[in-house]
């Protein structure tokens, strides 16, 4: 099978997009190393989508995805693709829809192994408290992310991210990722 990779620079830095022929493998910050560039028409695709994403003129995607992982992820992560633009579950909420009422921990764990960032929307699921819980590209971008889509956050945790841009471009050097 073969795989094919592309980059796109955002507001929140470099994001690496990996794909087989049949879809979306992976759409990860990947700091600021590049490897070679080998596009497809997925690829291509997903770049599109994005950047209308961050210019404010898209809310959902319709890109194939080939995302892989057991059963369990794969359903939590349909789960994700189905929270609306704008809106927030908590990992209770995910849990009840994968059958797994008291599986909120399970879910916790099936969200941070997300291998597509933003198009599957897991910076859409906040704490039960409506507190910022874990984001693999850091609670940063999750924040900046949430008030893109007008979500609104607790002053508290919003005061505490408040030069966003600042600590992302520090961060970026130092992200790290799943291959």
């Amino acid at each position: 099978m073969s795989m094919y990779t592309d980059y796109l620079e955002t507001p929140l830095g470099l994001m690496e997009c990996k794909a087989s022929d049949s879809g979306i493998r992976q759409l990860i910050f990947c700091g600021s190393d590049k490897g070679v560039e080998s596009a497809n028409n997925v690829t291509d695709d997903c770049k599109v989508q994005l950047l209308e994403y961050f210019n404010g003129s898209r809310q959902g995607f319709d890109l194939p995805i080939d995302a892989q992982g057991t059963n369990f992820q794969k359903a939590v992560w349909q789960c994700l693709s189905q929270i609306p633009f704008g809106q927030t579950v908590t990992y209770a909420d995910i849990a009840k829809m994968v059958n797994k009422p008291k599986g909120a921990q399970a879910v916790g764990g099936a969200n941070g192994r997300n291998p597509i960032s933003i198009i599957v929307p897991c910076h859409r699921v906040i704490g039960a408290n409506g507190s910022l819980t874990g984001y693999a590209g850091g609670l940063e971008r999750k924040l900046w992310l949430l008030q893109h889509e007008d979500i609104d956050i607790k002053q508290s945790i919003s005061q505490s991210y408040s030069d966003v841009g600042s600590i992302i471009s520090k961060r970026q050097a130092k992200t790290q990722f799943l291959d």
